[in-house]
């Protein structure tokens, strides 16, 4: 590796590593970009680097100090196998080359931290090499962050076990940080993590969104329709739409966001139909400032992912959240408790069904329903905050890796 020891580095600027796990979507991505942002804004000597596999990762802006490598995508197949996403490999071949990427960055790149999102190995255990260099070198601190909601306990508990993520996690990581608090959801549960692992995991709460200036909202009143950057927004569109085309009556306007992903004919489909709404539903692509469209809405219709129930609530919204239940109940388990507690309202497919009667009702109820920050506990939005600690605390404290 680069300079040796930590002692050799002290005097340099701190460099942050995130490691982003996306293969398809966004919101890895946007996470690591959230917290770059605010650690390198809290540390002004700070930069931040985040290795990627999204495919539109060069689509976004990077604030001042990050920067992002791109590695070679992979794509999911309809059966669940991967595949290379746009050059003729074998999956095993480009799962070596981005190894082999990853471990030329970390090795150039000689950071402090290392952020691993998600999975403790990596896409494919691509991640191994490297953590098994990095603890030979004892010179860059680990972390592990997850998701305040991964999946059910028990798929969650089976995949990591056919991953072997709790040897690696147990083995390699100082330090794990869950972006959301133990008294809304333990993602944790039911991974057979040792005490001596446990001990080393921080809830530092959502991470609160603030990406600068917000410019001038559309004409208002108007809510938001997102379904985030995955590519299975079409049902909640569809739904959407349903609702303006049966309820003439409907109001306030909608204002759509086509995600990244949502392309092609379909796309064609819905504009097709937005057309003939007549000015009551607008759509703009992705690149539109989404804080900007968040910020002046009257309310939000969306689907369920981590960063888009962050905007909600760092934002104030009122919101009707549809969320995905394939290929895992993460959504639900997010949207049901947040219901819960107040925050947001859930259009659930087996107790509201998911029809355009159903979705007029919750756009007609909105104006009803009580803002997050009504039922927003302490603590709740302090992520980012909690985080810029811990990077004080991991740049000024001794390396020592855990064991047990």
């Amino acid at each position: 590796m680069g300079p040796g020891t930590t002692n050799e580095k002290q005097g340099r600027a701190p460099r942050i590593l995130f490691y982003s796990h996306d293969t398809f979507g966004l919101g890895h991505l946007r996470r690591s970009r959230a917290l770059a942002s605010a650690i390198t804004q809290a540390d002004p000597r700070a930069s931040a680097l985040i290795l990627t596999g999204s495919p539109v990762a060069g689509r976004f802006t990077f604030p001042r100090r990050v920067d992002h490598v791109r590695l070679p995508g992979v794509t999911k197949r309809s059966d669940g196998s991967y595949a290379a996403r746009t050059i003729g490999m074998g999956i095993d071949e480009v799962t070596e080359l981005r190894s082999g990427l990853i471990q030329t960055a970390v090795q150039q790149f000689d950071p402090d931290v290392l952020i691993v999102d998600k999975e403790p190995t990596g896409f494919r255990g691509e991640l191994l090499p490297t953590l098994e260099h990095l603890e030979h070198s004892r010179n860059t601190r680990l972390v592990l962050g997850l998701r305040d909601v991964l999946d059910e306990p028990e798929v969650l508990a089976a995949e990591w076990q056919r991953k072997d993520a709790i040897a690696a996690t147990e083995r390699f990581y100082d330090e794990i940080w869950v972006y959301g608090l133990r008294s809304v959801y333990d993602p944790t549960e039911g991974l057979p993590l040792s005490p001596a692992t446990q001990g080393r995991i921080h809830w530092t709460g959502y991470l609160r969104r603030d990406l600068g200036p917000v410019g001038e909202a559309p004409e208002q009143p108007y809510i938001l329709i997102t379904p985030g950057g995955g590519g299975d927004g079409k049902a909640m569109v569809n739904l959407v739409l349903s609702a303006y085309e049966k309820d003439p009556d409907l109001s306030p306007r909608a204002i759509l966001v086509y995600g990244p992903f949502l392309s092609g004919e379909l796309r064609e489909d819905f504009e097709t139909r937005v057309a003939a709404l007549n000015g009551r539903v607008t759509a703009v692509g992705f690149e539109s400032q989404i804080e900007t469209l968040f910020a002046g809405a009257a309310g939000v219709v969306c689907m369920g992912g981590y960063n888009t129930f962050c905007e909600v609530l760092s934002f104030d919204k009122r919101a009707v959240i549809v969320p995905r239940t394939t290929p895992r109940l993460e959504q639900w388990i997010r949207a049901s408790r947040a219901e819960e507690m107040g925050l947001v309202r859930m259009l659930d497919e087996t107790r509201d069904g998911l029809t355009a009667d159903a979705m007029i009702r919750a756009i007609r109820d909105l104006p009803q329903q009580p803002v997050p920050s009504q039922a927003i506990r302490a603590g709740l939005l302090d992520g980012l905050k909690y985080v810029t600690h811990r990077i004080d605390a991991l740049l000024g404290a001794e390396p020592e890796r855990a064991t047990g």
